[in-house]
């Protein structure tokens, strides 16, 4: 098996449970599911889905820039979204953080996220 290497930042929420910000193994990282929590204050950040979707996205580029890559060097993005409603504004969000190519991307709708959240979003990145 190769060595895999754990990525931590204080720049991103601390792990609210038995999982790492992110894994490395080789060139890719696996990254942690990150919901709109405010890394200072461990409380979701103020505001709606929009303010929501920004900070989990601030919180993801935290962890790969940790983990020695960007938003831009995710294949694959995974999105959980409490209502579907919602997906025309993640897509306005998301257009803020990445450019053409996308990702390889899937928006699920869910029924509940950890801290009452209203999206979170987990990725691979290659670099």
């Amino acid at each position: 098996m190769p060595n895999k290497s754990i990525i931590h930042t204080d720049q991103a929420p601390a792990a609210i449970g038995t999982y790492s910000q992110a894994v490395k193994v080789a060139n890719t990282v696996y990254l942690s599911g990150q919901i709109p929590l405010v890394p200072e204050t461990m409380e979701l950040v103020e505001g709606g889905f929009a303010e929501q979707a920004e900070q989990m996205f601030k919180n993801l580029s935290a962890v790969c820039e940790a983990g020695g890559g960007s938003l831009a060097d995710i294949v694959k993005l995974n999105i959980y979204l409490l209502d579907l409603a919602n997906f025309p504004i993640i897509n306005e969000v998301m257009s803020k953080y990445f450019q053409q190519p996308y990702p390889a991307r899937a928006a699920i709708g869910i029924s509940q996220l950890p801290k009452n959240s209203l999206v979170e979003a987990d990725g691979i990145m290659v670099i």
